[in-house]
This record gives structure tokens, C-alpha cells and sequence, in this order.
């Protein structure tokens, strides 16, 4: 996970994301690394581990996607108390992603990749990057 959470950290840095220059800039920037850290744990603890993290940015939007070996995909727990550990990984994408979700893989392949949308905050308008 942490070799994951490295990668994308990397990435947001050469794609401008990071040094964020305001609050909610890093704000987002964490919640990135969270998010990359709940899906990749999600592998782990249900599918044998992830095979794949791929990291796509355009036009102010990141996707990331978490490729594994299990075709089941992600389901939420039951509701519990947030004071207990484990079980909030889907809620956390609920609450920060712009949209998640899961598919097959392509061309008949066994496992799922699951992926994740983010949307940029905006940049201060003195800003031409």
C-alpha cells in the first residue's frame, strides 16, 4: 500500500496537484492518498491483492483505478458504528469521490477493477497552470 500511496503522491506532484497552495487543495490531495490507500487495502483484504494501480489525468480530473484477481464486486457492510475499526472503506469513497464504481475486466479476463473520480479544486485565478 505504501508503494501505491508513493506512486500517487509522485504523480499528483508532477501533475501540479501537489504542493497545493491552498487549503482545500491539500485537502484534496490527502483525500486522494486516502482513497488510493482504501482501495488498494479493499484488494488486499478481499481479492488476493491488487495486480494493478493505473492513474489517468485530463482536464482537471484524476481517475485512478485498482485492478484485482476477484470478479466480485465491492459491496458495503452493514451499517455500524463509525467508532468501530474496519468496514469504512466504501462509505470513505462515498463521502470524498466524485463518483466510484467497479467493472469486469476486459476481453474475458478474471477479477474487477475498481475505480475512482476526482475532480481538481479550483486554482486561485492568479494561477495560469
Amino acid at each position: 500500500m505504501t508503494r501505491c500511496r508513493d506512486f500517487t503522491a509522485v504523480a499528483l506532484r508532477d501533475w501540479g496537484w501537489l504542493p497545493a497552495t491552498t487549503p482545500e487543495g491539500r485537502e484534496r490531495a490527502e483525500d486522494v492518498l486516502l482513497m488510493v490507500s482504501e482501495v488498494v487495502t479493499n484488494a488486499c483484504l478481499h481479492a488476493a491483492g491488487p495486480e494493478e494501480l493505473v492513474l489517468r489525468h485530463a482536464d482537471g480530473r484524476l481517475r485512478l483505478e485498482v485492478a484485482d484477481g476477484s470478479p466480485d464486486p465491492p459491496r458495503p457492510h452493514a451499517p455500524r458504528s463509525p467508532a468501530l475499526p474496519g468496514g469504512h472503506g466504501l462509505m470513505v469513497l462515498d463521502r470524498l469521490a466524485g463518483a466510484w464504481g467497479s467493472a469486469p475486466k476486459a476481453n474475458g479476463a478474471l477479477g474487477k477493477i475498481v475505480w475512482v473520480e476526482v475532480t481538481r479544486p479550483s486554482r486561485p485565478p492568479w494561477r495560469s497552470d
